[in-house]
């Protein structure tokens, strides 16, 4: 990344405070604290690395497009997929938190990033659309560290946002959290790994990941279509795995060369036998892109069917498990009233 981690997803949970004492101060000689620079876990010998710090798979925003060391691929590929025209000029936001009411309904979503094409636009007439007086609309501008330009006798507001937005999430897998007794924890398996010990990193969560992604994906695909533009969910091949395991939704049967309602778009770190040292780039993007329900497909496949179960086991399945305990208790059930049926 060409500069310190600053623990990624993990943020301060990576934190390793090095004190006098500890046996990565000469390491870190000139920090009181280091974050463990930990962007993936391998769970086994030549299996592909879980990415567990979002930073790992794209970061936007930091430097001009392209700058970014082992991320230029990544970024010209989901741009690629967000249909704005070659030379655009697209402003970035991160962490973007809309939270409001209307007739009774919460909204209250943090986009990862949003993209919007930039340019000037008046300021009169930005003021007038907002509704608020021109000297007050220009100092809140400038308070937000936006700048002005003066044309023909007119002030211009640069770098506005005036295209049509694009949301882009990074889903990166959660940790089991791991085990200080026996040293699982990020962290320490972190110490261990520097000092060239044995180590042991913590678990995924897979559930926790499909959980996570699974209750934000239609929605701000649905918000993105609402504006104009499209939501790009990137992802890593790992992950598209397990959703097609776990899931009745076969994403690789999605498989596109353009966009759609809702996309995600993943990339694998390949091949990596052999692989002992030195960065892995992230290579071999796919796009898999489809609609959001079932009704606007004459097959019946959606992107919804990520909410439906893989399958279903067999009444006799259950019952062979229960076959291995008594009931815990018995309950009686008294006065029950059985909607739908006629009472006797």
């Amino acid at each position: 990344m060409n500069g310190q981690c600053d623990g990624g997803g993990n943020r301060y949970a990576s934190q390793v405070e090095l004190g006098t004492v500890h046996p990565l101060r000469k390491l870190f000689p000139d920090l009181e604290s280091v974050p463990a620079g930990v962007c993936s876990i391998q769970t086994g010998e030549e299996t592909s690395p879980w990415i567990v710090c979002p930073r790992r798979l794209l970061a936007l925003g930091r430097e001009h497009s392209g700058q970014r060391r082992w991320q230029s691929y990544a970024e010209a590929q989901t741009l690629k997929c967000l249909g704005y025209p070659a030379r655009s000029r697209v402003g970035v936001w991160s962490e973007v938190k809309i939270k409001y009411e209307e007739k009774g309904k919460t909204f209250d979503y943090t986009f990862d990033y949003v993209l919007v094409p930039v340019g000037n636009i008046e300021t009169a007439i930005l003021a007038k659309r907002i509704g608020m007086p021109l000297k007050a609309t220009e100092k809140t501008l400038g308070s937000s560290g936006y700048g002005f330009v003066v044309h023909n006798g007119e002030s211009f507001v640069e770098d506005f946002p005036v295209g049509i937005p694009s949301i882009i999430e990074i889903m990166t897998s959660s940790t089991s959290g791991g085990n200080k007794r026996k040293r699982t924890t990020i962290p320490m398996a972190f110490e261990d790994a520097m000092q060239q010990k044995t180590h042991e990193a913590p678990g995924i969560n897979y559930r926790q990941v499909w959980a996570r992604m699974v209750s934000q994906l239609i929605v701000k695909s649905e918000v993105a279509l609402a504006w104009g533009g499209r939501a790009i969910w990137v992802v890593q091949d790992n992950l598209v795995d397990y959703i097609c395991k776990s899931t009745a939704l076969d994403v690789r049967e999605f498989l596109s060369d353009t966009a759609g309602e809702v996309n995600m778009l993943s990339f694998s770190y390949g091949d990596i036998r052999g692989k002992k040292s030195g960065i892995i780039d992230l290579i071999d993007a796919a796009l898999y892109a489809g609609p959001i329900s079932s009704g606007r497909q004459q097959d019946g496949k959606s992107f919804q069917d990520m909410i439906r179960a893989p399958l279903c086991p067999s009444r006799d399945r259950l019952v062979s498990l229960l076959l291995k305990q008594r009931p815990r208790s018995i309950i009686t059930v008294s006065g029950a009233f059985v909607v739908g049926r006629d009472s006797q």
